[in-house]
């Protein structure tokens, strides 16, 4: 890749502060937006960056003045912007160049993308940028999926503006066509998971003990500093402690309790049912956003179906940091366990320890624990699961107890834990030798014929169920 053959479309918050880091690095870098305003407030402010961009008028004059084989990078709301900026970009570029879809897209559009790219012999990389506008300005973390050696033209660049852990550059090339994508649909679930399991510790401490933001805020501080240390951890923190200048109140209890979410997490579940693995844990997460945006309705029920007296919430503090120790440790391993399905069916032979490496810097769900998940993948790992890996479950069962305390507590004073207690619940699912499902299986041979397997024999088998008797035929 030449000093001139690198454009971006899309200058919006992500856009614009990735076009900086681009040119921070010394990369000339060609600059479209259809609000061409963007633009030229971007270069305003770019300082001496300026020198590393330039403005095109239009898709035809950004690509005409790219020295091929040119790389765009597209950075548009993902959906029909991507579909309607690629549909212009193919009338312009030649067999060899190179599309970059850095946004949030569903990975099996990324799929559809790169195989109808192809036919037209061109390139298509889609790559899950984590970070936020500050991790696109400074060094995200990067997940690439596409053709290898686009990867390694673009290596360079892609290396030079991602974020580093101890030197190391958070970006790596994942697999095939949609594989960035997809891992960073599941790295969106996992935040989802954490983000809230902090926020029901929050609801225990608010609620259940009646501390105030700033006790609180000097509760997770203190963790951050221990096994807890994470993004999401500190920045808790930091907000709890924030205050509103216009009423002179901590900032967050003047927010209104309705969360919103762009999609992530849903495909996440969506992924996760398809593929038969369990997601529970971030299933509750988006469950609680979801009741959140129902305000009226809570506020409706708070009147009617609450309890005059609720009884105390008395759990200790180290039980709680337990209860979020262990449960983003099972939300990590749903995550994970998710990857590895979509590995399989997609034959993108993913490596789970590179996954964990490239987390630990510039993305939201950074955190002190993934370095024990990359040596868990990099050891001994019973039945390619991260929960019994000699890493791993010892922690488990240190904190788990904390846990179940948490939850317990929690169900009996009528603070909603749905993140929480799903964790406690899979992970009782996952160690019960013989679960109850032999009942469900007998239900639907009963009304569906569909058959059972026996303990005792091979084959499937039918009961007389109408007889009154299991004598199998």
């Amino acid at each position: 890749m030449n000093q001139r053959s690198l454009g971006l479309i899309g200058v919006g918050t992500m856009g614009g502060a990735l076009a900086l880091n681009i040119a921070e690095k010394g990369f000339s870098l060609g600059l479209y937006n259809l609000d061409a305003d963007s633009v030229d407030s971007l270069l305003s402010s770019a300082g001496g960056l300026e020198k590393h961009l330039w403005k095109a008028d239009s898709v035809e004059t950004l690509v005409t003045k790219l020295q091929p084989p040119r790389a765009v990078f597209l950075m548009v709301p993902a959906g029909e912007p991507v579909d309607a900026t690629i549909a212009e970009l193919k009338k312009h570029l030649a067999p060899g160049d190179t599309i970059i879809d850095g946004g949030n897209s569903d990975f099996r559009q990324t799929q559809e993308r790169s195989a109808q790219l192809q036919k037209s012999g061109l390139f298509y990389l889609g790559i899950g940028v984590s970070g936020g506008e500050h991790g696109a300005r400074h060094g995200p973390s990067m997940m690439v999926g596409g053709e290898s050696e686009v990867w390694e033209s673009l290596r360079p660049m892609l290396e030079a503006v991602s974020a580093k852990f101890q030197g190391q550059p958070c970006v790596a090339h994942l697999g095939t066509d949609g594989a960035g994508h997809f891992v960073k649909t599941v790295h969106n679930g996992i935040e989802y998971a954490d983000m809230q399991m902090i926020a029901e510790i929050y609801g225990l401490m608010r609620d259940g003990k009646g501390a105030s933001a700033q006790e609180i805020a000097t509760l997770f501080s203190r963790w951050n500093e221990g096994d807890l240390q994470s993004y999401l951890v500190d920045i808790t923190a930091k907000a709890l402690t924030t205050i509103d200048p216009e009423t002179e109140l901590p900032l967050v209890d003047v927010i209104l309790d309705k969360a919103g979410q762009k999609g992530t997490g849903r495909w996440t579940i969506i992924e996760a049912i398809r593929m038969g693995q369990s997601a529970s844990v971030i299933e509750a997460a988006v469950g609680a956003r979801a009741v959140s945006s129902k305000r009226n309705i809570r506020l409706a029920a708070a009147s009617i179906l609450n309890d005059k007296i609720r009884p105390q919430f008395e759990v200790s503090e180290n039980d709680l940091e337990s209860a979020l120790r262990v449960g983003r440790i099972l939300g990590y391993a749903q995550g994970f366990r998710i990857l590895a399905a979509g590995s399989e069916e997609f034959g993108w032979d993913l490596d789970f320890a590179k996954i964990a490496d490239i987390w630990r810097e510039g993305c939201i769900i950074r955190s002190a624990l993934l370095n024990d998940i990359s040596q868990a993948f990099r050891g001994e790992l019973p039945e390619g699961r991260l929960i019994l890996s000699p890493r791993i479950y010892p922690k488990i069962k240190k904190h788990m107890p904390g846990l179940r305390r948490v939850v317990a507590g929690a169900i009996s004073a009528g603070i909603p834990v749905p993140a929480l207690s799903s964790a406690v619940s899979w992970y009782d699912e996952v160690r019960l030798g013989r679960g109850t499902t032999n009942l469900i299986q007998a239900q639907r041979d009963f009304f569906g014929a569909h058959g059972f397997q026996r303990l005792d024999k091979p084959g499937n088998h039918h009961g007389e169920w109408h007889l009154g008797q299991s004598s199998a035929v």
